[in-house]
């Protein structure tokens, strides 16, 4: 009896001991869940439900509600003018449509900058800054860099042609840097920047001030323009450039002696007493 009593003792023990094992490791299991849980808690960034593209999006499409949708994006990471729920694509009691005006795919976040204002036309007078005025330059295949410019890149404009005598020249033609750094924002009717391949243009329209048009048109009445294509992180400033054919031959000028004849004199002896005098007279040849 008492060996029956110690088996079911022991018995009990092990149950006992077996069933704190198993409520140990389910507590360590639920504190492991927990602190990942947590630390993913922790993770989470606020968001912004803004609006992206539901499809790519063309130059000169108009823009409508089914080719956008809301979705979240962190809100410490917002582009410059995303449209929001404070600030929707499509306000309410407008009826105007709005236009792309660059280049978008699919899923990428719609800014204020790629579509116009509503009502607003996608011409070039929509890409021209306050005080700007676009002014076309006529270019081929050499002039043109040879049909790799597109709209939004910049060009140092160059002037080859003589210059008039009746200002002194004397050097034969002459190349200068007469705009640098100037942006193109079409070529040919094509304002939008996603052209496909070379495309050898007629015509690149660019945006200068007044003053600068006014250059720009003289330049192209009286001898050839050519562009330099500048790099899209160039941000260094050209100074005066000119060259001439005797600096692209590296001919020096030469300097030319002018003999200065001298000034004759005339005159005559007298004699005035003991003493002989020498008076100056007109030459007479």
């Amino acid at each position: 009896m008492r060996m029956v009593f110690g088996l079911v003792l022991l018995a009990g023990i092990a149950l006992a001991g077996g069933a704190v094992y198993m409520a140990k490791n389910y507590i360590g299991q639920y504190q492991t869940a927990l602190a990942a849980e947590r630390a993913q808690r922790e993770k989470i960034v606020p968001t912004v439900p803004v609006f992206v593209a539901e499809r790519p999006l063309k130059y000169g499409e108009t823009l409508a509600e089914a080719d956008v949708r809301a979705v979240d994006w962190p809100e410490n990471a917002l582009p410059e003018g995303v449209f929001t729920a404070d600030n929707p694509i499509f306000p309410e009691g407008v009826s105007e449509r709005r236009v792309v005006l660059r280049t978008m795919e699919k899923n990428e976040p719609i800014l204020a900058v790629k579509v116009t204002e509503p009502g607003e036309e996608a011409g070039l007078t929509s890409r021209l800054q306050r005080g700007m005025r676009a002014f076309a330059i006529r270019v081929d295949v050499a002039s043109g860099v040879s049909g790799f410019l597109r709209p939004g890149d910049r060009v140092d404009v160059y002037w080859t042609g003589r210059v008039d005598k009746a200002l002194g020249a004397t050097r034969g033609e002459v190349t200068k840097l007469i705009q640098p750094a100037i942006q193109l924002i079409a070529i040919d009717q094509n304002a939008a920047g996603d052209l496909d391949g070379a495309i050898i243009a007629q015509t690149v329209t660019v945006a200068v001030a007044p003053a600068q048009v006014a250059k720009l048109a003289q330049a192209q009445s009286t001898g050839r323009l050519s562009l330099s294509l500048v790099g899209a992180e160039d941000d260094t400033v050209a100074g005066s450039i000119e060259v001439d054919q005797r600096a692209l031959l590296g001919i020096e000028a030469k300097e030319v002696k002018v003999e200065v004849e001298e000034e004759k004199t005339c005159s005559i002896r007298t004699r005035r007493g003991a003493e002989v005098v020498q008076i100056p007279i007109p030459c007479t040849n």
